[in-house]
C-alpha cells in the first residue's frame, strides 16, 4: 500500500499507529492566549501597587490603622483589572472553529466513526451531507459533493467539489457525498491556523485607560524623589533627624510623608473608570448587547469608520423570492417552479419559491439532473400529467450559463444584467421540447433549442433596521466600508438599497497588497466584494494606519481575523463561535439598530469619566505641589492621611461615583488627556498656594498644628467642592443635590463629636477662622474663573480643529 490512503480501503491499523506515534494527528492543543501568571504580574506585581501597599504596611507598623484606609482602593483596582483580563483570556481559550464531535473514516477497508482528534495524516474521510470537515484534505471521490465554505471564505454560495479539489477544516457538506484524503492535521489545518492567529491576546485600545495609565506612570516615577524630599522636611520640622529619632517623633514625620505620597496617587480614578464601564455594560445587557471587555463601550463612541460584512449584518442571510418576469408563453411553468421549490434537495434560493408557488399536484419525474454550483443549472423532465401538458425538459439556471450572444435572441442576458444591477439574484426557467434520457443524465447535458420562459429574481433579506442605523452613523460623521465575499456589484446594489451612494463595487482581487496603496483605494471606494479573510484583516490594518478608529462587524469565521484586528469588533449572536470569542461586543438579538444605543452609552462614559478625572487629577496636582513646596520650605505637612481621606471622599470619591453615572450626550472629541490636565494642573496650583499660605500663617503666628490641620481640611474641602461645582456645569437638579450633599457632609464630619475625634478635628481660634475664610474665598473665586476660561478655550480649540467629515 502507498503512503497515501486509498479512497476504497483507507489506512491500516498499523499505519494509523505509526502516524499517531510520530505525532501526525489532529489532536491540536492551541497555546493559551495568556498565562494566569502573566495576568497576575501585570495587575498585582506593579510598581504602583508596591508603593501603595508599602505605605499601607508602614502605617500599620506605626499603629496608625486609621490612616491606612486607602489600601482597600488599591486592592479593588488590582482585583478588577485581574478579573477583566482573565475573562478576556477565557473567551479566547474557548475559541474553536471545529465543533464536530466525530468523523467517518475508512480503516482496514471498513467505515468507522472516530473522534475528530483521532484523525491522522493520510486518513480517508467519508463526507456526507451535514458533516463538518474535521481536517484539510484533497477529494479522491465525489458524487455531487457540495461544501459550504461561507464561514471561512465569505462566499455565500455552496462550492462543488470534485476529485483533486481541496476541502477545508471547518467547512460543512451541504449536498452529495465524497471521500477526501487528509493532508493537513492539527496546527497545520486551515481552521486551527485561523483560530491560533485570532487567539493572540490583546486588550482593547482605550484612550481613557491609556491616558490614565500614562498619568499613573508619570506619578509612579516622581513619587520616590518626592517622598524623600518630604521625609527630610518632616524630620527637620520635628527638630532634626537626630532629635526626631531620639524623641520618637520620627513616627509623626513618617505619617506626614505617607500622607503626601498617598495624596499624589489618584487611587479612585481607575476604580471609578472601571465602575463606569461596568455600569454601562450592565445597561447595555438590558438592550441585548453583551459587552465582553468593559472599555468597548468607550471605544465605539470614538469610532470614525465602521466596516460591515454584508451577510449577517446588513442582510439577514436569508433569500426571498422577489418577482417573476415572463419572457415567452409556455404553459406549465408555475407548476415547475412549485416542484423546484418543494424538491428534497432544494437549496436556499429555490426553497423560497414555495410561498409564491405552492404545490397543487405532485409531478412524476422521468429524469433529472440536480443543481450544481459549478455549472449553475438543473434540469428535469416530467412524465405525463394533466397539470403538466407541456412535455420536454425544464432547465432552471443562471442566465449566462445557458444563453450566450448567439442564442439569446430574447435579450435575456441583457435583461438579467439590469435586474442583477439592482441587487437581485437572477435565474431563468427555460424549456426545450427534447426530454432527458439516461445518457443525458450521465453526461449532465440537455438537448434541443432552449427557450426562456420566465426570469426569476430573488433578494437577500435586508435587515429592517439597517438603513436607519446607517443614517445615524452618517449624521454622526462615521464613515462606512462594506466588505464581503460576494459579487461586488451585488454588494453595491444592496448598499444602495440601504441608502448608501455607491455607483459600483470594487473586486478585491484587484486590490494592492501594499498597506499605503490599499489605504488610498479605501479612501476612494466604499464597497468591496470577493474579499478573502486575510484581505479583510489587511483592510482594517490599512484603515488604522491611515489614522481611523475602526469598528468591524460580522458573523462568519472569515470575519474573525478582521474583527480581532479592529479597534472594536462586533459580532452577531447568530455568528460562529470563533467570531463571537474575539469580538468585544455581541448583539444578542442580531439587531443592527442596537449600535446607536451603544454609541450613546459610550459617549456618556467618556464625557463623565473626563469630568471625574479632572477631580482626581486636580488632587494629584495639588498633592505634588504641596510635597514640593513643603519639602523645600521644610514645613510640617498640613494634613493627616485620614484627613486627606475626608476631603477625598467629599470632594472627589462620593460625587465622582454619581457624576460618572449621570446622562451625558456630549459628542466625543479627541484629546482627553490634554483637556483634563489643562484644567487640573492650574486648579491644583491654586489649591496648593492657598494651603501653603494658610500653613505659613499658622506657623508664623504660633497656632497649634492640630488647629492648622483642621483649618486646612476645611479650606481644602470648600475649594474642592467649588471645583466639583464648576465641573458639574451645566447644573441639573441631581448635580445641585450632589454639591449640597457634599457641603452637608463636610459640616457633619467637622461637628459630630465621634467623627471629629476620629479625624482629630479641633475648634478654631478666631484669627484662624478669619484667615481661613479669606483664603477659601479667594481660592473659590480663582477656580471658578479658571473653569470659565477653560471652557471658552476648549470651545475655540474644538471649532478650530474640527475634522473634515469622512466620506
Amino acid at each position: 500500500m502507498t503512503e497515501t490512503a486509498t479512497a476504497t480501503r483507507g489506512l491500516t491499523s498499523a499505519e494509523v499507529a505509526e502516524r499517531r506515534a510520530d505525532g501526525r494527528v489532529n489532536d491540536f492543543v492551541a497555546p493559551t492566549s495568556r498565562s494566569i501568571g502573566s495576568i497576575l504580574r501585570a495587575n498585582v506585581l506593579t510598581l504602583f501597587n508596591a508603593i501603595v501597599i508599602g505605605c499601607f504596611g508602614v502605617l500599620l507598623v506605626l499603629g496608625r490603622w486609621q490612616d491606612a484606609l486607602f489600601g482597600f482602593a488599591a486592592i479593588s483596582n488590582a482585583l478588577i483589572g485581574t478579573i477583566q483580563e482573565f475573562r478576556a483570556k477565557s473567551a479566547l481559550d474557548k475559541l474553536a472553529l471545529l465543533d464536530a464531535p466525530n468523523a467517518r473514516v475508512w480503516r482496514d477497508g471498513e467505515l468507522s466513526e472516530i473522534r475528530v482528534v483521532d484523525v491522522v495524516l493520510d486518513e480517508a474521510l467519508e463526507l456526507r451531507a451535514g458533516d463538518q470537515v474535521p481536517a484539510d484534505g484533497l477529494v479522491a471521490e465525489a458524487s455531487r459533493l457540495q461544501v459550504d465554505e461561507s464561514m471561512l471564505t465569505g462566499e455565500s454560495e455552496p462550492v462543488d467539489k470534485g476529485p483533486g479539489d481541496r476541502v477545508l477544516s471547518g467547512s460543512v457538506v451541504v449536498a452529495g457525498r465524497g471521500t477526501a484524503v487528509v493532508d493537513r492535521v492539527g496546527a497545520d489545518s486551515f481552521a486551527n491556523k485561523l483560530a491560533s492567529e485570532a487567539k493572540r491576546f490583546s486588550l482593547i485600545a482605550s484612550e481613557l485607560r491609556g491616558s490614565i495609565d500614562r498619568v499613573l506612570k508619570w506619578i509612579t516615577w516622581i513619587i520616590g524623589p518626592m517622598a524623600l524630599l518630604v521625609l527630610n522636611s518632616q524630620m527637620v520640622a520635628q527638630g532634626g533627624w537626630a532629635a526626631a529619632i531620639e524623641s520618637g517623633r520620627w513616627q509623626e514625620a513618617g505619617v506626614g510623608t505617607m500622607a503626601s505620597v498617598i495624596a499624589m496617587i489618584p487611587l479612585g480614578l481607575v476604580l471609578m473608570t472601571s465602575i463606569a464601564f461596568a455600569v454601562g455594560a450592565v445597561k447595555l445587557s438590558g438592550h441585548k448587547v453583551l459587552v465582553q471587555e468593559l472599555p468597548a463601550v468607550e471605544v465605539l463612541a470614538r469610532v470614525d469608520l465602521i466596516c460591515l460584512d454584508k451577510t449577517g449584518t446588513i442582510t439577514t442571510g436569508d433569500i426571498r423570492f422577489d418577482e417573476a418576469h415572463p419572457v415567452s408563453e409556455v404553459d406549465g411553468w408555475q407548476a415547475v417552479l412549485a416542484w423546484n421549490g418543494a424538491a428534497d434537495d432544494a437549496n436556499a434560493t429555490t426553497q423560497c419559491l414555495v410561498t409564491a408557488y405552492p404545490v397543487d399536484d405532485a409531478l412524476p419525474v422521468a429524469e433529472r439532473i440536480p443543481f450544481s454550483s459549478a455549472r449553475k443549472w438543473s434540469a428535469v423532465s416530467f412524465g405525463g400529467t394533466p397539470s403538466m401538458p407541456t412535455a420536454g425538459t425544464w432547465v432552471l439556471a443562471a442566465p449566462e450559463m445557458v444563453f450566450d450572444e448567439t442564442s439569446d435572441r430574447w435579450g435575456v442576458i441583457e435583461r438579467a444584467g439590469e435586474l442583477a444591477a439592482s441587487g437581485r439574484r437572477t435565474l431563468v426557467l427555460a424549456h426545450t421540447v427534447v426530454a432527458l434520457d439516461a445518457d443525458d443524465v450521465e453526461h449532465e447535458r440537455f438537448r434541443g433549442d432552449l427557450v426562456p420562459v420566465v426570469l426569476l429574481t430573488f433578494r437577500e433579506e435586508v435587515r429592517p433596521d439597517a438603513k436607519e442605523t446607517l443614517e445615524y452613523f452618517a449624521e454622526q460623521g462615521v464613515a462606512v466600508r462594506i466588505i464581503s465575499g460576494d459579487n461586488p456589484e451585488t454588494v453595491a446594489a444592496i448598499a444602495r438599497d440601504v441608502g448608501l451612494d455607491v455607483p459600483h463595487g470594487v473586486d478585491a482581487r484587484t486590490l494592492p497588497t501594499d498597506v499605503d496603496e490599499l489605504a488610498t483605494v479605501l479612501a476612494e471606494h466604499s464597497v468591496f466584494g470577493r474579499v478573502t479573510p486575510d484581505q479583510k484583516k489587511n483592510i482594517v490594518v490599512a484603515l488604522k494606519k491611515a489614522g481611523h478608529t475602526v469598528a468591524m462587524t460580522g458573523d462568519g469565521v472569515n470575519d474573525a481575523l478582521a474583527i480581532k484586528e479592529a479597534d472594536i469588533g462586533i459580532a452577531m449572536e447568530s455568528g460562529s463561535a470563533a467570531t463571537k470569542a474575539v469580538s468585544r461586543l455581541v448583539l444578542l438579538d442580531g439587531r443592527f439598530s442596537r449600535l446607536p444605543g451603544v454609541v450613546a452609552e459610550g459617549r456618556q462614559v467618556i464625557a463623565n469619566i473626563e469630568r471625574v478625572s479632572m477631580l482626581f487629577l486636580t488632587k494629584t496636582a495639588y498633592a505634588v505641589s504641596l510635597a514640593l513646596v513643603f519639602g523645600i520650605l521644610l514645613l510640617e505637612f498640613p494634613l493627616l492621611p485620614r484627613q486627606f481621606s475626608v476631603t477625598d471622599g467629599l470632594t472627589i470619591g462620593i460625587p465622582a461615583f454619581f457624576l460618572a453615572l449621570l446622562p451625558n450626550a456630549q459628542k466625543y472629541v479627541p484629546g482627553f488627556l490634554w483637556r483634563a490636565l489643562s484644567f487640573s494642573i492650574p486648579a491644583g496650583l491654586i489649591v496648593a498656594v492657598c494651603l501653603t499660605t494658610l500653613s505659613l500663617y499658622g506657623r508664623n503666628t504660633g497656632i497649634d498644628q492640630s488647629e492648622v490641620r483642621t483649618a486646612t481640611t476645611i479650606v481644602l474641602g470648600l475649594i474642592g467642592i467649588a471645583v466639583l461645582a464648576g465641573l458639574s456645569w451645566p447644573f441639573t437638579i441631581k448635580k445641585v443635590l450632589i454639591v449640597i450633599g457634599m457641603l452637608v457632609g463636610l459640616a457633619v464630619v467637622l461637628y459630630v463629636p465621634l467623627s471629629a475625634q476620629f479625624f482629630e478635628f479641633v475648634p478654631l481660634s478666631e484669627p484662624l477662622i478669619v484667615m481661613g475664610s479669606i483664603i477659601a474665598g479667594v481660592g473659590i473665586v480663582l477656580v471658578t474663573i479658571l473653569r470659565i476660561v477653560h471652557t471658552i478655550v476648549l470651545r475655540r480649540r474644538a471649532a478650530r480643529h474640527a475634522p473634515a467629515p469622512l466620506v
